[in-house]
């Protein structure tokens, strides 16, 4: 028997330290775990991984932005994002053209291929969306929106 008097196998969510006993650290990283495990496998016959979707979501809210800017935006790192784009761009989902003002840097658009397969990612996305919300209700899904923001606003200063 273990020092804890478990029997050394760890318990299912929800119970223990997986459950409401858990570090809230832990039960995010926890709960974004599963909910990338069901973005990776809704949006695998699309041919998308999560950080593509990512890239794509935040070039459809910020179009013309660097790949510099898509890393910070979609929170990857500026390597990860690069090749991202390179695949993106290989596909034919994006287009990189120079800045007007500073032609080294490129900026990034969706095309009109890859507007195509977003909105196709996107209703597999809201869908998703929408299960989770239904788990919570309208009151804690805006009081979850809000402690998630605050929880990244910690190290934004």
């Amino acid at each position: 028997m273990s020092k804890s008097g478990t029997s050394g196998i760890p318990p299912e969510i929800g119970k223990g330290k997986r459950g409401e006993d858990g570090y809230l650290g832990y039960l995010l990283r926890q709960a974004a775990a599963a909910y990338r495990l069901r973005l990776d496998r809704a949006l695998a016959d699309l041919g998308i991984t999560p950080p593509q979707f990512a890239v794509m979501t935040m070039l459809k809210a910020y179009p013309g932005q660097s790949n510099a800017d898509i890393a910070r935006l979609a929170l990857l790192t500026p390597q990860t994002t690069s090749v991202i784009v390179a695949n993106l761009e290989r596909a034919r989902h994006i287009e990189r053209r120079p800045h007007k003002v500073h032609g080294r840097i490129l900026q990034i658009d969706l095309t009109p291929a890859g507007e195509k397969l977003l909105k196709a990612c996107r209703s597999r996305v809201h869908l998703m969306e929408e299960e989770l919300a239904q788990i919570l209700g309208n009151d804690d899904v805006k009081a979850l929106r809000r402690w998630l923001i605050a929880v990244a606003r910690l190290n934004a200063i």
